[in-house]
């Protein structure tokens, strides 16, 4: 559930938002530590946070926004975040930054299907 706030005749939300971030190894790491710490990030494992974040109207768009302020984000980089929609009433994750790749375990399973080559 979204919390509200009133100030100054303004509706402030919070929302509680996990992030995976992966930034390779020349990430914006100083950055990104600075942001999770400012929003007091609770670690959850490698590369995966918890923070409860304030805002006013767009939570993807307001989240976005504010994270880049301290992170320089580069082309490689992927931030994926999970969070509750409250329009959807559904737990929901997206890229907020970057998009998917191919998973590293891709081919691993074994199969009973057999193929046949045809020549």
């Amino acid at each position: 559930m979204h919390k509200v706030y009133s100030f100054k005749k303004h509706n402030i939300m919070k929302l509680s938002v996990w992030i995976s971030y992966d930034l390779g190894i020349k990430g914006d790491f100083n950055g990104l530590y600075q942001w999770l710490d400012t929003h007091q990030g609770v670690e959850c494992g490698n590369s995966m946070a918890l923070i409860k974040f304030e805002y006013q109207n767009n939570f993807l768009t307001e989240l976005k926004s504010n994270l880049e302020k301290f992170v320089e984000i580069k082309s490689t980089d992927r931030i994926y975040i999970i969070y509750k929609n409250a329009e959807k009433d559904k737990t929901v994750g997206r890229f907020l930054i970057g998009n998917r790749k191919a998973a590293p375990w891709t081919g691993y399973a074994i199969s009973s299907e057999t193929i046949e080559d045809i020549l």
